[in-house]
Formats: C-alpha cells, structure tokens, sequence
C-alpha cells in the first residue's frame, strides 16, 4: 500500500459518491472525496429534493380551494408570500447537505473541498492546494450540468434549473424553454403559484420517450391549469427590453415576453476539464464516461456512477450503482444493478408514476401486446367540484400474460407506481394483478380491478 496514498478516491459528493465514498470505507479502504461546491449534489443542492418542496407548496392553492366543498370555511383569502417558501427550502437544503457531510465524516472519509482533476490513471491533483493523490482506484461521481443546446444569441439572459430556486422575487411571466420532465415540473408548479407560464418546445408534443397516452393527457391536464403551450417551435435569440424584460424571438409568431426565461433542455454528463481525455478515458458523444455493466471505464482503475455515464439519470440509480462498485470492489461482493425496470415519477400536477415498457417501447421490442387501461375522475372530484382525472394503463404481453409496464397521471402516481413496481420487477402477470383483492375505496385498486381490454 506504499504506492497509494489512498484505496479510493471519488470525485463528487453527491449521491453516488457518497454512497461509494461510505460503503468502500465500511469494506476497510481508504478514501479521500471532492467536492468543488457543496456536498450533497444535484438531487439535495439544485434538484430533486428542493424541487419536491416547491411541488408541495404549489398544490396548497388547489387544496384550499377543494376545502370549501368538504364544509370548510377559510375566511380571508389565502396569500402566498415567495420569500418564505424560498428561504425555508434553502434552510433545508442547507440541513440536508450537513446530513451527508456528517456520513462522510462518520465513516471516516477524508473530505476534501475543492476540484479534483484527473492525472493519470492512479493519481489526482486537488485544484486549490495543487496536492497530487495516488488512489488505487478512481470513481468519477459528478452528475451533469444544465446545457442551452445549441447557443442562442442573449442565451446568458435565460436562468437554468441551478438558479430557479433562488429568483429575488416571484415573476408575474415565465417563460419555459423544453419539454422534458424538468421543464414540465417547474412549469406547472409555478402556474399553481400564480405566475402565467409559457411552454416552448420544439417537438410535437412532451415527455419525449414516456407512454404517448400519458404525454397526451398530461399536456391535455396542463393545458387546462393555464399553461400555454408553443410546440414545434425554437427559439432564434432573446433580448432584453428596456424595462428588463425577456423576448424571446421564435421563427413563426409572435414574440414571447417574460420576466424569467427558464432553459430546461436538458443536461449534460459534467465531464469538462476533469483531465479525462488525457487519462485514456474514452468518453461519448455528450463527454459521457463510457463504462461497462460494472461501472468501469475504459482505464481499469478508472471507474464511473450516476449521470455523468449519461445512462439512467435518476438518483436512486447513483446511489445503488455506487453500492455496487464499492461492494464489488472492496467488499468482494460482486454485483451489478438491473437498468431494465426502474421507477420513475413525474411531479407535475397531476403526477405521472411509471414503470416498465411503454406501449410502443413493448411493440417495439417485438412483443404481442393487449393494453388495460381505466380513466376516471378520483373520489374527492366528487364532492370538491374539481375536474380531475385519473388514467392508469397496463402493458400486457399476450403470449406470457407477464405485465410489462404500468402507466399512472393522477394524484400519487409515484407513491403507487414505487408499489407496484416491486411486482413488475418480479415479472408479475396480468392474473397475478387480478388475483390480488383490491383495497377499497382507493384509487390504486383500479390496477387489480381492470378485465376488459382495450378495444383494437
């Protein structure tokens, strides 16, 4: 061990690098993290976790307004006061990332606050202090990074997904650029907040690589929350008027005003400069890492987790791939994660909750398929006076009667689908979901409930 300072050194304390970080420590090894900017990461700094909070307080509007049909009485008018929300989310946020630093300290890892590049294949330089580390081995944890692609003329006028969370004041104009599931939660939370909100997409519709009954209906629901949508459109340059304004130009009609243009067209595996290249990484099209099923790259001791490989970039799917490594690699405990049937949700509102092929992925892949599915409008519709609906949809294969993908737009379609994608996972059939006795009243028992196929 001479030769090494350390067993391990990761780079980037966010979810994956973490997880890597404590369980190799917990196997004995030796580990040094860095972390250029605060532990934590996308998910608990800029993304999922202080973006779940703000979904949470956009549906109190809804809520309130709901109460009245149940017999409550609100009396004055509910108001919203954007400082408030915005300070408290930081305040957690703030409290969430000294969480993951006392698990790091706890299982021992040496932290290390600045950038980390590569050198070679065992060894990294520390930005700040110029130290040269020799590990063993080296993960590479540091997510993506939003991108406007391509560059526009007055691109620096728009905000990315990094800085939505911290605007000084709440803007009466939005105008949203994309039409992945990251434009769409921030657009409609801030429709349900009050500001008038413009979607601009290039495609023909949203939700590029969902099931097209859940892309329909949900731009269908948003649209109905007063979201505008421009689709099949681009945006050619922005500029700022006098007044400080936002105009987005487009090719046809007219220009877009706002105060906020927010760009969410996507992100890129965060790749740039780390010395990759010159280490003999082989990195892709977008500077991802490529790496095979065990997270290795191209270098053997060189390996990678999370959205920087560019392959499911969601963070349970860092944090079971950088188990894996660290288990593989220092506990000799050999594993790989299954990319295959993993959970995902939407939060909009309503939310999308989805798992496993979509009708036209299942088609795709050469599968004979015959499709349940169940529209209605949820119990507390009724009485509340809201026009709501719920859709839920089965993918069943006819030749092995195995359930392939489940499709949910509705209230807690995440919470649901987290449930029931133990059972698809397990390769559950269609008289395995009829089996089971439903629970009543809900809205999930419609998944065990539905015996009629889709006609044609």
């Amino acid at each position: 061990m001479a030769d090494f300072d350390v067993d391990l050194f990761v780079i980037g304390a966010g979810s994956g690098g973490t997880r890597a970080a404590r369980i190799a420590s917990s196997h004995g090894a030796r580990v040094m993290i860095a972390e250029e900017d605060r532990i934590g990461g996308t998910c608990v700094i800029r993304g999922c976790v202080p973006k779940k909070l703000f979904v949470y307080a956009s549906r109190f509007a809804e809520d309130f307004e709901d109460a009245a049909g149940f017999g409550w009485t609100l009396g004055t008018r509910p108001s919203f006061d954007w400082p408030t929300l915005r300070d408290a989310v930081a305040n957690e946020v703030t409290r969430l990332s000294g969480l993951y630093r006392k698990g790091l300290e706890g299982a021992k890892v040496e932290i290390r606050e600045e950038r980390a590049v590569v050198e070679g294949p065992q060894s990294v330089r520390l930005a700040k202090s110029g130290q040269i580390v020799r590990a063993r081995h080296i993960l590479v944890a540091t997510g993506g990074w939003p991108s406007f692609d391509p560059p526009i003329p007055g691109g620096e006028l728009g905000i990315s997904s990094n800085e939505v969370f911290h605007l000084p004041v709440l803007p009466k104009r939005m105008l949203v650029v994309g039409g992945g599931y990251i434009a769409l939660e921030f657009a409609s939370l801030f429709a349900r907040l009050g500001v008038a909100v413009t979607l601009l997409h290039r495609g023909d519709n949203i939700l590029r690589g969902f099931d097209e009954d859940i892309r329909t209906r949900l731009r269908d629901a948003l649209a109905h929350a007063g979201i505008t949508f421009r689709l099949g459109c681009t945006i050619e340059r922005i500029e700022e008027l006098a007044d400080g304004t936002r105009r987005a130009h487009c090719p046809s009609g007219t220009p877009i005003d706002a105060d906020v243009i927010l760009v969410a067209t996507g992100r890129r595996p965060n790749t740039k400069g780390l010395g990759l290249e010159q280490a003999g990484v082989e990195l892709g099209p977008l500077g991802e890492i490529v790496v095979d099923a065990a997270t290795a790259s191209s270098v053997p001791s060189i390996h990678a987790v999370g959205d920087v490989t560019n392959r499911v970039n969601l963070t349970p799917v860092a944090i079971r791939e950088g188990h894996s490594f660290a288990d593989s690699i220092f506990g000799s405990k050999r594993w790989i994660v299954d990319h295959a049937t993993i959970a995902s949700a939407v939060f909009t509102t309503p939310e999308v909750g989805t798992v496993g092929l979509s009708e036209g992925q299942a088609m795709a892949a050469g599968h004979d398929v015959r499709i349940f599915e169940s529209g209605f409008r949820p119990m507390k519709a009724t009485i509340s006076g809201r026009q709501e609906r719920i859709y839920m949809k089965l993918v069943v294969d006819v030749k092995t009667d195995r359930v392939l993908g489940v499709h949910i737009l509705g209230h807690d379609a995440g919470e649901i689908v987290q449930a029931v994608g133990i059972a698809v996972t397990m390769g559950a059939t269609k008289a395995d979901f009829d089996r089971t006795v439903a629970l009543h009243p809900s809205a999930a028992e419609e998944l065990v409930t539905m015996r009629t196929p889709r006609a044609g």
